[in-house]
């Protein structure tokens, strides 16, 4: 479980006469029988002793972390290690940087340090070390070889009773570094831990620190709680909390908020409860889940006694995407997502619903996203208390999937490109081609028999004898047909006809 290149850093900081040890997450997670995913060593050297011992090292903060490079038999960099000074911090006047930075000679400080109990451990190799017997220190197994452990705060003993308690005083904790406020939440989900009581208190007391936190820091807190098996139980803490409403106090705005009709729960509870039910392990479908009607309190309409919300699938992407860009998610993850919550009202019923249109929709949310869509439908259909997550018209829905999955549904897919065009209509590179293609690509949807390159042809050919203006305006109308088909279906679902 320990790898070499972890022992071999340790024994040389030894054998210069410094004491070192493995700390922090990974040794939670040895004595949890879990891999850790990185490696962190702390030790009474100073950085510039440890670069003695490792020229190559680099050294660029000032917290006291060398970076260690592991390099194999040929010399390459395969590994790199964190071996930080022992540390102690002093006041924290932005909530998220320590004002001073003390370097320490004593383990026990730079534990002191730390944000939970659970990550205030230290391990090594006992070796020819000389044990100290106390209170702190017990002898553990790794590997078939015995460790020294060191728990000064009951880290271990937590570990066991799954509880996530801060280190000495949470408030303290919380008021050095806010981001630990959502931090708790997500290892409680990603371990399967509950909140330690006086812990939790202090979370709800000071949830207003997260303000102070940088957006992309809370993003990637928020994404870890996504991913993790207790996704839904991690955001019914964070309400619980007073954090949600730091993260995304839109989603609070349905809190109470009654739908009527197939749903039995009010906005938000139907928000997390799609959440729970979401099929999809991908935390952007689940995030989808989560915010698919997100746009229900804004575009709520009280129509004969009931509650509408009528296109809130339109809004609600629009939202999303702001949501997003607060957030500083990657533009990639935010298109998926947008895409996914602006369509997750496709109206799909068996004998109703054509192959085109069909096509159409694949053409409009990318075939890298259907299964993702459907999975979302199963997500809001359980999250809204159906018992059937998927009825016959999804099952055959899914089955037009696969018999048009080949069928054209970009210009990409023509059997004629722009080449073609400009060799046969002896065109210039400009936006008439363009045009054309989208509008040869209209026609093949309807049919996709027209797809040939002899049929493409003769219509380029009557195509380019109008300019550019009316061949945007017949795409234009072509996509403005579609648009009125849709919205008419997207009524029917809605039932406001």
């Amino acid at each position: 479980m320990v790898p070499v290149f972890v022992t071999d850093i340790i024994k040389k900081l030894n054998n210069a006469n410094y004491e070192s040890w493995v700390v922090g997450g990974c040794v939670r997670d040895l004595l949890m029988n879990r891999q850790p995913a990185d490696w962190d060593i702390a030790t009474n050297a100073r950085p510039d002793e440890v670069i003695k011992i490792w020229p190559d090292a680099k050294y660029e903060n000032i917290f006291g972390t060398v970076l260690v490079k592991v390099k194999n038999d040929a010399g390459e960099t395969e590994e790199v290690v964190e071996v930080t000074t022992y540390r102690s911090e002093q006041g924290y006047a932005d909530r998220r940087h320590p004002d001073e930075v003390r370097f320490e000679d004593k383990l026990e400080k730079d534990l002191a340090r730390r944000d939970f109990t659970i990550n205030a451990l230290a391990a090594a190799p006992l070796g020819d070390r000389k044990f100290i017997a106390d209170k702190f220190n017990k002898i553990i197994e790794l590997d078939n070889e015995a460790w020294e452990l060191v728990d000064y705060f009951g880290g271990e003993k937590d570990i066991k009773q799954k509880i996530i308690r801060a280190v000495g005083e949470p408030s303290e904790r919380f008021k050095e570094d806010a981001l630990r406020l959502m931090r708790a939440v997500r290892l409680a989900c990603q371990l399967d831990f509950k909140l330690e009581p006086k812990t939790e208190r202090a979370i709800v007391k000071l949830a207003g620190g997260l303000k102070f936190i940088a957006n992309e820091r809370i993003r990637d807190e928020l994404v870890k709680i996504l991913s993790s098996a207790q996704a839904y139980r991690g955001l019914v803490k964070l309400e619980e909390t007073k954090l949600l409403q730091y993260i995304i106090p839109e989603l609070l705005a349905g809190v109470g908020m009654e739908q009527k009709g197939h749903h039995i729960y009010t906005v938000y509870d139907h928000s997390i409860l799609a959440l729970k039910n979401c099929p999809n392990a991908d935390w952007r479908v689940r995030l989808a889940a989560l915010l698919h009607d997100i746009a229900k309190p804004t575009t709520r309409k009280v129509i004969n006694g009931e509650n509408t919300f009528y296109n809130h699938d339109w809004v609600g992407a629009k939202m999303t995407r702001k949501i997003m860009t607060r957030l500083h998610f990657a533009t990639a993850d935010i298109d998926k997502v947008v895409t996914l919550v602006a369509n997750h009202m496709f109206y799909y019923n068996v004998g109703e619903v054509t192959a085109a249109s069909v096509r159409r929709l694949i053409a409009k949310v990318g075939e890298e996203n259907l299964r993702d869509l459907i999975d979302l439908r199963i997500a809001d259909r359980l999250g809204s208390g159906t018992p059937k997550a998927v009825p016959y018209k999804l099952r055959h829905f899914q089955y037009m999937l696969d018999k048009v999955r080949h069928d054209p549904v970009s210009v990409k897919m023509l059997k004629i490109n722009g080449s073609d065009l400009m060799a046969e209509l002896k065109l210039e590179p400009g936006p008439k081609i363009g045009a054309i293609l989208d509008v040869l690509l209209s026609e093949v949807i309807e049919n996709p028999k027209l797809n040939t390159k002899e049929f493409l042809s003769q219509q380029a050919q009557e195509l380019n004898k109008l300019d550019l203006t009316e061949l945007r305006e017949k795409a234009k109308s072509v996509i403005a047909e579609k648009r009125e088909a849709e919205d008419e279906e997207i009524k029917k679902s809605h039932r406001v006809a």
